[in-house]
């Protein structure tokens, strides 16, 4: 259904994913947002957990929570998890800014609305 979009149709769509209040929504329309972000997410492809080492398994740590704790550097909205904690700025508001190129703003985008 929503296949083939263009660039600024992704932005567009996006833009509203940064700046909507939250609020109640439509269930047909949180079906058509997931539908689209689950096609982006598999773009991008998606990391699990099993696909990042611990750090013991990567560098031998022998720190006593090593097997429990891991490193991952890169696109942040690629990682199936069930929350990404963001630290936002002093007054703990997000960005209000229409695709800027913030953390904030690619974990909307990415999340959906």
């Amino acid at each position: 259904m929503l296949r083939n979009k263009t660039q600024e149709e992704r932005m567009a769509l996006r833009s509203l994913m940064n700046i909507r209040m939250p609020g109640w929504m439509k269930d047909d329309v949180i079906r058509v947002q997931d539908e689209f972000l689950a096609e982006e997410a598999r773009e991008k492809g998606i990391v699990t957990l099993k696909d990042i080492p611990s750090v013991k398994e990567a560098y031998g740590s022998s720190h006593p929570f090593a097997d429990k704790m891991s490193i991952w550097q890169g696109d942040i909205t690629r990682l199936s998890v069930d929350a990404i904690v963001n630290a936002a700025n002093s007054q703990m508001l997000g960005c209000f800014v229409p695709c800027h190129r913030c953390i904030d703003n690619a974990i909307h985008s990415a999340a959906g609305m």
